[in-house]
């Protein structure tokens, strides 16, 4: 087949265009499966890019040698009410293992922390269930984010678990209003604290066991008065001296906590340690699997408009037989009828493509808007989509353009 002039393709389009505008439903119902499979992909993009751009922002946040400390790390929560048995013989981080790993030489910041959930109310005001910290004035130094007004607790704050709280700035909003809220009494899961410090959190926060924060309070004060899962939500955020290494880090700490747990050398350790490069690494598998879960669904439904431009344009080629027994009987050859048709359905299916992409690009920004997440627009699978639904086209309308220039031109003439 040769390849087509420019007047030939730009002859063959006006053709094409004309033909959806004479046939608009049939051609609408044709494109269909194409727009679907194409905003699919566009939309699921849209959000595991912009997840993962708030991932790497909080990592840059943290700082790349930050790791973690924890009982047990796992991709997905477990059930601290049933863990497995492996789980269930480890012990719990404690106050005595933070302690340990700070008074190691390599080891510049090092402390333990938990979180849950509790409301916040002043004066029958009251914000919905948010993430509760309990940690120490090193908050920011792990979480980012900065004091807008106050103060962090003092070290006997933190030692003796004062009833003090640092409070989100939005959420201290809701409650107060233009009132400055240092120095008030709020309650925090139904307990009485004194607002000491506004804290504004970065754009973007994300750490192994939550994300968001709507207050913090010292770690003593949470571990006595709120109930905290120890299995998923305890652990001791590490950052080691300026020079060294996160491996050689991790290894001082490995070697403390299995002397302090009084490991032998042939026993496991009990415990996790992880950097956030695990952590995007986890991110990486979970969506990885998601988007070959969408990748397939996409599949389908390009298919399916795949075929229905094929069945489409098999009907095309029927309603139009004496119009290819005219175009032969002037000289069109088998090769020119057979270009018409391709780029007829290339044409369905580029338009499909190009409605599925505003459509899948619109919908991903505003999930990631009611999200919270700063999205950009993959604009490398967008040229990715354009041409794999064009080529569609071309694929599922070979054999339409092959019936179409087989056809007898005298018996195409005198069909009826």
């Amino acid at each position: 087949m040769r390849i087509p002039g420019l007047d030939q393709v730009r002859e063959n389009l006006g053709i094409a265009m004309d033909t959806l505008r004479v046939a608009k439903l049939r051609s609408a119902l044709t494109i269909l499966g194409v727009v679907i499979g194409v905003a699919t992909v566009m939309t699921m993009a849209s959000i595991v890019e912009g997840l993962r751009s708030q991932i790497i922002t909080t990592v840059e946040i943290a700082g790349p040698t930050t790791f973690y400390v924890l009982k047990v790390y796992s991709s997905t929560p477990i059930n601290p009410q049933n863990p497995p048995a492996w789980v269930r013989i480890r012990p719990d981080i404690a106050e005595e293992d933070a302690e340990v790993v700070k008074r190691l030489p390599s080891i510049g910041y090092a402390s333990l922390w938990g979180q849950t959930a509790a409301r916040l109310s002043y004066q029958g005001e009251r914000t919905q269930p948010s993430a509760l910290w309990g940690a120490d004035a090193g908050f920011t130094e792990i979480q980012g984010g900065e004091l807008a007004d106050g103060r962090w607790f003092t070290r006997q704050e933190v030692a003796t678990g004062a009833s003090v709280v640092v409070v989100d700035e939005t959420m201290a909003r809701r409650l107060f209003g233009r009132v400055n809220p240092l120095g008030k009494t709020i309650l925090v899961g139904g307990r009485p604290m004194e607002v000491i410090g506004l804290y504004v959190p970065p754009e973007n926060i994300f750490a192994p066991q939550g994300a968001g924060t709507g207050a913090i309070i010292p770690f003593k004060l949470l571990d006595a008065q709120f109930t905290i899962d120890r299995t998923n939500a305890l652990w001791i955020p590490v950052k080691p001296r300026p020079g060294v290494t996160v491996a050689a880090a991790q290894e001082e700490v490995t070697i403390a906590m299995r002397e302090h747990r009084r490991l032998r050398p042939a026993q496991r350790n009990n415990f996790d340690l992880v950097t956030a490069d695990q952590i995007l690494d986890v991110f990486n598998q979970l969506t990885g699997v998601f988007f070959v879960v969408m990748i397939v669904l996409a599949s389908v439904a390009l298919l399916v408009g795949g075929i229905g431009v094929m069945a489409i344009m098999m009907v095309s080629v029927t309603d139009r037989t004496r119009e290819i027994g005219v175009r032969k009987a002037l000289g069109a050859t088998r090769a020119d009828i057979a270009v018409q048709f391709l780029i007829e359905a290339s044409t369905l299916t580029g338009i499909g493509g190009v409605i599925g992409i505003a459509v899948g690009l619109a919908a991903g920004q505003v999930v990631t808007w009611l999200l919270g997440i700063d999205a950009t627009p993959p604009i490398g699978l967008t040229m990715i989509a354009v041409v794999v639904s064009v080529g569609i086209g071309v694929v599922f309308g070979v054999l339409p353009a092959r019936r179409a220039a087989q056809l007898d031109p005298i018996e195409a003439l005198r069909y009826e």
